[in-house]
């Protein structure tokens, strides 16, 4: 079964999905471990980690892609990828899906802004027509293949265009092949709501970001609204963050990291990178003393 084809029939199941963002493999490992079943990788979160830049559009197809292969090669759940906007036209849409099938992503979303693309919650979006992206998803479905592949069709229309359009391109890209619609950037729990009630019975995805522009909802809430997917993008890289940021900011104050306790140890992150594991490896290829 590809991962594809896990992720399909863990969406099938009875309730909604949540899904924490992870920007490399410490994070997905850790999310991994916590007990999550699917993990998503944040567009945002790579860009900032990967090259200290916001999510401007400065990560490049090939960057993505091996960000991504490196996180779904060090987990052992689906991953859902984030890949901008395909780069480019449907060619180089089918090429980029293409090459997340080969490197086992289940899942991808693919947006339509028009390029340098940014964070869906970032002022000054641009969107390419309808009738573009519906070319897109088109091509995305076709290089899928038999991968069983999930496809994520974003709008970013809402921000720029209104809500109306958003969803009149969300019905279109679902209706070329799109497996889930996502509307970026709800701007209130009225939106969120309306967005719910404009697609009875068809799979739907919720972003939260703390500090975004769509308010916070409760994952039960959101499920009564007609949810089936919601992710938490920046969780783990805001909280690790704020986590660096306080315990080098000891270390500069006192010049040691003693008395600053707020950290796992050297044993603890030895499970998280599997030390246990590679230590049994390195027993059985070991000349016996």
């Amino acid at each position: 079964m590809t991962n594809g084809q896990r992720l399909r029939e863990i969406i099938k199941r009875p309730g909604i999905l949540v899904l924490p963002g992870v920007y490399d493999c410490v994070s997905a490992k850790i999310a991994d471990k916590t007990g999550f079943e699917v993990l998503f990788t944040s567009g945002f979160g790579i860009s900032a980690t990967l090259l200290g830049k916001p999510d401007f559009g400065f990560v490049t197809a090939t960057e993505m892609i091996e960000s991504v292969t490196r996180i779904v090669q060090s987990v052992d759940v689906p991953v859902v990828a984030d890949i901008d906007t395909g780069y480019g036209n449907p060619l180089n849409v089918i090429r980029t899906v293409e090459d997340a099938v080969r490197v086992g992503a289940a899942g991808i979303i693919l947006e339509y802004q028009e390029w340098p693309k940014k964070c869906g919650h970032f002022a000054g979006k641009r969107v390419i027509a309808l009738e573009e992206h519906v070319e897109k998803i088109l091509a995305a479905r076709e290089a899928a293949g038999e991968s069983g592949l999930v496809i994520i069709g974003r709008t970013d229309a809402n921000a720029v265009n209104g809500l109306e359009d958003a969803i009149k391109r969300g019905w279109a890209y679902y209706e070329a092949g799109a497996d889930i619609v996502f509307v970026e950037a709800p701007k209130s729990p009225g939106e969120l709501k309306e967005i719910g009630s404009a697609f009875p019975d068809i799979p739907l995805f919720a972003n939260m970001v703390e500090g975004g522009r769509t308010p916070i909802m409760g994952t039960q809430e959101l499920e009564g609204l007609g949810y089936k997917i919601v992710v938490y993008p920046l969780t783990g890289l805001f909280s690790a963050a704020f986590a660096i940021k306080a315990s080098l900011s000891h270390l500069r104050e006192n010049g040691t990291t003693e008395g600053y306790g707020d950290m796992v140890g050297f044993s603890e992150f030895e499970d998280v990178v599997d030390v246990p594991e590679y230590r049994e490896i390195e027993k059985k290829f070991s000349a016996p003393e």
